[in-house]
């Protein structure tokens, strides 16, 4: 995916970028009284539902045009900037048509490459800013793609939303997994893309929302999307998730902002002492994992030799056991070590097999 040149829409000085509202769109009266309870805080957008794609027909999917109506009368008796949910062109046009200030793609809709160049079709030739949700699998290319489609349709304006990713495990503790290395790996690739977190979504629950939000703003999010309404226990739809005004006021004013850089000369030298300690010892780490798939290549050849399979089931279980403790003696996650040595010894069996594969090969004349 080549650069490409980021507006200022979703940039806030030294603050980070606040969208809120509820979920949907319900009444005149509830997206009214919510747009009066936001007008004094640091909201740059006030979001509404206007059309909900639900998971199964028969739910409350949207009140359509007229949310629209209302959501532009809460615009225009606020001064508030307004965004929705855009799934179709059609919703595109109507966005355009009642002065929509931003836009943007879910989740269902960012998992559809066919579906995003549509929205992207009917965006060619307007400025309206757009954010992109992740897709509902954590796949970054997709997600990356998306917001590239997007961009390829003359938009500047563009951010990412993380909303988690679905997950089918009735004890799980959020509503979607986080999986934080998704969008770090995304920031990494575009580091002047703003990636907004939305935590109600994350959690699906009330109460988690503030912590989620300071974990975020640790991880140097750019911003937070907060469903709020001014009654939640009555919303008509995920309204476990959503916080009252009053909430999510609390909830920013605890907010504690990290900045990426510090400008005490004392602590910036100790931080890049230690970082090249760090760099020393991710040198050291590499040498040594090199030298053990040479031993790897090793044991595959006397695999070979012996005429024995790769995989060793018996191996692999003392591998887990007896790392995993040697790991937890160290103060380290015994989960964070099976992942490590997970990863370690499908490259080991990939070694062994191609040593293999090439002793099977038919000789040529």
């Amino acid at each position: 995916m080549p650069n490409f040149a980021i507006m200022s829409f979703f940039k806030t000085a030294g603050k980070p970028f606040i969208i809120a509202g509820p979920c949907s769109a319900e009444s005149r009266e509830q997206v009214m009284e919510t747009a009066a309870a936001l007008k004094d805080l640091p909201v740059q957008l006030f979001r509404g539902g206007v059309w909900k794609p639900r998971t199964r027909p028969g739910s409350f999917e949207g009140n359509g045009v007229d949310a629209l109506d209302w959501l532009k009368e809460a615009k225009q008796a606020y001064g508030t900037k307004i965004t929705i949910e855009v799934a179709e062109p059609h919703h595109v046009e109507l966005a355009l048509q009642y002065g929509v200030d931003a836009v943007w793609l879910g989740a269902r809709t960012t998992v559809n490459p066919f579906q995003v160049q549509r929205i992207a079709d009917a965006l060619k030739g307007n400025i309206l800013p757009v954010l992109v949700k992740n897709p509902v699998n954590p796949d970054v290319d997709l997600w990356e793609g998306a917001i590239e489609r997007i961009h390829r349709a003359g938009i500047v304006d563009v951010a990412a939303i993380h909303r988690g990713f679905s997950i089918y495990d009735a004890g799980a503790v959020y509503r979607n997994s986080p999986n934080w290395p998704v969008p770090i790996e995304l920031k990494r690739r575009r580091p002047e893309l703003s990636i907004i977190c939305d935590p109600s979504h994350i959690t699906g629950r009330r109460n988690m929302v503030a912590e989620l939000a300071q974990k975020a703003m640790d991880l140097g999010f750019d911003g937070l999307m907060i469903e709020t309404h001014p009654d939640p226990e009555k919303a008509w739809s995920d309204a476990a998730q959503q916080i009252t005004p009053a909430a999510l006021t609390e909830l920013l004013q605890h907010l504690v902002i990290r900045h990426e850089f510090t400008a005490d000369m004392g602590k910036s030298t100790e931080l890049e002492y230690l970082r090249q300690l760090m760099d020393s010892i991710d040198a050291e780490v590499i040498d040594l994992l090199a030298r053990r798939m040479e031993l790897s290549e090793r044991i595959g050849a006397v695999k070979k030799d012996s005429n024995i399979t790769a995989y060793q089931p018996e191996r692999w279980r003392d591998i887990v056991a007896s790392r995993g403790e040697h790991g937890e003696r160290q103060m380290l996650s015994k989960e964070f070590i099976v992942a490590l040595y997970q990863m370690i010894h499908d490259e080991s069996i990939r070694r062994q097999l191609e040593i293999l594969r090439n002793a099977t090969k038919p000789v040529k004349d």
